[in-house]
């Protein structure tokens, strides 16, 4: 993919050792050249990209001053780390970013020295850094700790919970804000500019920390009326307040596609002690125009071609569980009046832009904080309104108190709309879905529902809707297998699965998007199916006359086999004492890393074959 003679000094750098031997004037060409290179390379692969143009200038500013990897750099989610890969020599590795055997599109340790920590969700990186300063500082050493984060990061309340902590330390934590959601005109860049250059200096700082100690010491009414003024000053053309009461020194904003000032601020901070937080203002899309005009729709995307730019799908395709579920959505709320959706942060990838657009009094976005949207939403069912949370399945991970704590204890009947359960393909395993059956089924109160194809997941949203009590839908990415949807809504049996093949000896038990496969499997071994529907209430009949007909079980699942649906299965059997053998598949215990979702269902051994396998071997 990298082509000698279009980057010739891109082609130079396979460290940032190197990149820091280059002369400041140089570092506007490699961002150009960065650019370039991100946009060829993305447009291959696929990926996010509009951060990722975002972030050139900062990345190539932050690898020239700081001595990396022994300075650490902390990456908040990771969307906008693609230069920096570029940078520690994985720019030829770009021909296979997020693909089997490839690297991933997240920082991971595993696969750098650079990548100081793994991230995929959000807010974690200013506590990582605090905790890599003071480890630097408990060992006596001078390395520098950074964390960049986004400002839609910086909603998060794990990033407030940080600021916190190190603000009453004295470590040597330097916190990047990287905020694209700001514009500045040109006077007031230069003018914002300037003053970061100023109250980063070391005259700065020294001025600062004398008048403290001369006016504390002698007067400290004088003092705190000096310092309420600086204070008052800075407020003016800052908006520096709120850090400052964390206890940071606020620098910026700045321009963060001006490397001169980016390097020089960076530079003078690096000699600062202390908690230190730069806000630096980027341009999502930056370089690209059409990322420019609709950062929105180039945050995440397919392969295009980079003439004709990101083209929509054709009408007429199989519909995707998530466009499903905002169908639903829209149905539901026109039906009852109480229904609001709660999403953090994710409307374009939860299927919500419809109901936000028809509903927007009626639609929620509480930024990326999905412990909040859940207590939000427990709040709302308190007052007999409908909470309907859409929420991916690895991230209602970081909200499992919530869940349990303040909506199944209290038994409030908020609805979970559980997207991308099971593998998710390219994002790989900080995404992926593998462990919601297990973590959701021990959770008293709580119905889990987990449809075969489209139309069931249209009728399961409307039962989990219906029940008094919280209730959750887990569904997979993508499309099904293009079954079609009924308009008309109806309430399944609670806890009561289907029979979808009479067979013999051996009884496959599929929960949710296994059906297909073990279907496929079933039809060379002549074995009965059932679609199980419910994980809970487990329908523990149907196991019940399976178990007494045939000779052997077997489970099937796309969720971790450990606690999982299987395990529901075999608790059950154990309390009715039956001796009929259960085999129980689903994923392995480890991280399935990103890929084809097709391959990598294979590689678990949950496609047609491998469950095919999998029952011979037992019989054998």
């Amino acid at each position: 993919m990298f082509l000698l003679g279009m980057y010739p000094l891109l082609q130079t750098i396979d460290d940032p050792a190197q990149l820091r031997a280059l002369d400041r004037k140089q570092l506007p060409q490699l961002a150009a050249e960065i650019r370039t290179f991100l946009v060829e390379s993305v447009s291959r692969t696929g990926g996010h990209l509009a951060s990722n143009l975002g972030a050139v200038e900062l990345t190539i500013a932050l690898h020239y001053v700081f001595n990396t990897p022994s300075d650490r750099l902390v990456w908040d989610v990771g969307h906008q780390t693609y230069p920096h890969k570029i940078l520690t020599g994985r720019r030829e590795a770009m021909a296979g970013l997020r693909t089997y055997g490839g690297i991933a599109g997240f920082p991971k340790r595993g696969e750098s020295e650079y990548d100081a920590f793994g991230a995929g969700h959000s807010s974690t990186s200013i506590g990582a850094a605090l905790g890599m300063a003071v480890a630097a500082q408990q060992a006596g050493s001078d390395r520098r700790a950074v964390a960049i984060i986004g400002d839609g990061a910086m909603t998060g309340g794990m990033a407030f919970e940080a600021l916190n902590n190190a603000g009453a330390m004295d470590a040597n934590l330097l916190v990047v804000l990287n905020d694209n959601d700001m514009s500045i005109s040109a006077n007031v860049g230069a003018l914002n500019n300037y003053l970061a250059k100023l109250m980063s200096g070391r005259f700065y700082a020294a001025m600062r920390k004398g008048s403290e100690k001369v006016l504390g010491g002698v007067a400290p009414p004088i003092w705190e009326l000096a310092k309420r003024a600086e204070e008052h000053v800075k407020g003016m053309v800052i908006p520096g307040t709120l850090f400052e009461e964390f206890g940071f020194n606020y620098i910026g904003p700045i321009d963060g596609h001006d490397l001169d000032v980016l390097v020089a601020t960076l530079n003078n901070i690096r000699q600062l002690k202390g908690p230190q937080l730069l806000h630096v203002v980027t341009q999502k899309g930056k370089g690209f125009k059409r990322a420019e005009d609709d950062p929105c729709r180039y945050h995440g995307v397919a392969r295009f071609d980079p003439e004709d730019g990101v083209i929509d799908a054709a009408p007429g395709g199989k519909l995707t569980y998530t466009q499903v579920f905002g169908d639903w959505l829209c149905d539901m709320a026109a039906q009852d009046r109480r229904l609001v959706g709660i999403t953090p942060a994710m409307c374009e990838g939860s299927g919500m832009v419809r109901f936000a657009s028809e509903y927007p009094l009626r639609y929620f976005d509480v930024g990326i904080a999905e412990q909040h949207a859940l207590t939000f939403a427990a709040g709302l069912a308190c007052e007999g309104v409908k909470p309907v949370v859409a929420i991916y399945s690895t991230f209602l991970q970081r909200a499992y108190d919530q869940l349990i704590h303040d909506i199944a204890l209290q038994n409030l009947p908020v609805v979970f709309a559980i997207d991308r359960a099971g593998l998710v393909g390219a994002d790989g395993p900080t995404h992926a879905g593998s462990f919601d059956l297990s973590f959701l089924r021990c959770v008293p109160n709580l119905v889990v529902m987990a449809p075969a194809d489209e139309n069931e997941c249209r009728q399961m949203l409307y039962t989990a809707f219906q029940l008094d009590g919280p209730a959750a839908v887990r569904y997979p990415r993508g499309g099904g297998s293009g079954v079609a949807v009924q308009e008309e809504m109806r309430t399944l049996p609670l806890g009561q699965g289907e029979i979808r093949r009479g067979g013999e000896k051996i009884a496959i038990l599929a929960f949710g998007s296994m059906l297909e496969p073990a279907l496929a499997a079933a039809e060379v071994l002549n074995a009965t199916v059932a679609n199980m529907r419910f994980v809970k209430p487990l329908d523990e009949t149907m196991v019940a006359e399976l178990a007494d007909t045939h000779q052997l079980l077997v489970t099937v699942e796309e969720n971790a086999v450990m606690g999982g649906a299987g395990s529901a299965v075999v608790e059950f059997l154990q309390q009715r004492q039956a001796n009929v053998p259960v085999l129980q598949l689903g994923l392995p215990d480890r991280f399935v890393e990103q890929g084809d979702p097709a391959l990598l269902l294979a590689n678990c051994g949950l496609d047609r074959d491998g469950i095919l396998h999998a029952i011979q071997a037992r019989l054998s």
